[in-house]
């Protein structure tokens, strides 16, 4: 009898760590980690230390029970992943910047000392007095309130090129093909009209007459969109900046996974690990656009700007139903369907995700811990394991 619930208390411990779910973000030399009720960023600076912040979530599902509603919980948690990942990376961004400034300091001392030890035996006091630069309080609120601006700026312009480059450049292009390989009608011109009202009655009105060659059109819109989603990441990878986030992200994944194996959370163990990950934000997007072709399949205006205006207002049903496939795909029990659904995603994350070092995945564990610690019932038999 007494093994029999010591089973039972040991099944229900790994239960309860394995349904707190732990994700993160890689950002700048650092990881952002986030557990149910909390999240934690830690960013390495340019002297080895590791400056972290933590805090703890507000619980919404709480408050309106609704939004625990399958596919309305995708939403939710995609908005606040969103304002926490802006925060991850404005962290970062102040994090380097504070580096950069320190860089810069050390290298006006280095050259005032440079200039006092060529100036020995020069009768110009002058020569060796350092230049000093006064930064009053007002200075620094306007710089504070700048970033504020600059980052709100960020988001908006990121959105509108999302917008662009992933809904109205596919579906534009795709008209254009379609016309040209006559598989819809050509828009009829009139002698007089300007460049400028032959190209807008190419682009304006999509003429198919068949529900399938609708759906053909549907099909290769979603293909285009995926080709500018993986050219665009690849082309990122060959920057050197991005490719040290990419190294960061792989941490932030083997570490998961080593947490999800019940493992201590060392760089030993999360070396082991795999960087692929099915939860991850790129299986995420490479999901969203599989729904998106099938559910636009459904769509059919002849009006170009009412085809743009209902795939935008759709994208939160996108967004919340790619949410529970990919949650459903990272289970064990779940079927082949779902699992394959997220395997273009697991293919792109080798560009997405790069081999990280023992720093990095420190860096990655010590998120992990910070946020861990804000949980209100800390997972059983867990501890800090970074200091």
């Amino acid at each position: 009898m007494r093994s029999k619930r010591l089973l039972r208390f040991i099944h229900t411990v790994f239960a309860m760590e394995r349904d707190l779910i732990v994700g993160g973000q890689a950002v700048m030399e650092g990881v952002m980690m986030r557990t149910p009720s909390a999240y934690a960023i830690a960013c390495r600076r340019s002297d080895g230390s590791i400056v972290t912040t933590a805090e703890t979530l507000p619980k919404w599902s709480d408050k309106y029970k609704w939004l625990n509603t399958p596919v309305l919980r995708g939403g939710a948690t995609l908005i606040q992943s969103m304002a926490l990942g802006v925060k991850a990376l404005n962290f970062s961004a102040r994090i380097w910047e504070e580096d950069q400034e320190a860089q810069k300091q050390l290298t006006t001392e280095a050259e005032i000392e440079t200039q006092v030890v060529l100036a020995e035996g020069t009768t110009d006091e002058n020569f060796t007095k350092a230049p000093v630069k006064v930064v009053m309080p007002s200075e620094t609120k306007k710089k504070s309130k700048g970033q504020s601006a600059s980052a709100i700026g960020s988001i908006i312009f990121a959105l509108g090129f999302n917008i662009l480059l992933f809904i109205v450049a596919p579906l534009v292009l795709t008209n254009l093909l379609f016309i040209w390989l006559g598989w819809a009608a050509a828009p009829t011109i009139a002698a007089d009209a300007s460049w400028w009202q032959s190209a807008m009655a190419y682009v304006w009105r999509i003429k198919i007459d068949t529900f399938g060659m609708w759906i053909a059109f549907n099909l290769i819109d979603g293909l285009i969109r995926m080709v500018f989603f993986i050219i665009m990441i690849f082309s990122m990878s060959f920057l050197r900046d991005i490719r040290r986030v990419f190294e960061y992200h792989g941490a932030e994944h083997k570490t998961v996974f080593t947490w999800e194996k019940g493992l201590d959370l060392t760089p030993e163990n999360a070396t082991l690990q795999s960087r692929q990950h099915p939860r991850c934000g790129t299986s995420f997007l490479m999901v969203v656009m599989l729904i998106a072709i099938v559910l636009f399949s459904v769509i059919n205006f002849e009006q170009m700007w009412l085809n743009l205006v209902v795939r935008i207002a759709l994208m939160p049903l996108v967004a919340g139903l790619s949410y529970e496939v990919i949650r459903y795909a990272a289970k064990k029990e779940s079927g082949a369907i779902f699992k394959a659904m997220t395997l273009p995603g697991i293919w792109l994350q080798n560009i997405t995700t790069q081999e990280p070092d023992d720093e990095q995945l420190e860096v990655a564990i010590k998120a992990l811990d910070e946020s861990l610690k804000l949980e209100p019932t800390p997972p059983v038999g867990f501890q800090c394991t970074t200091a």
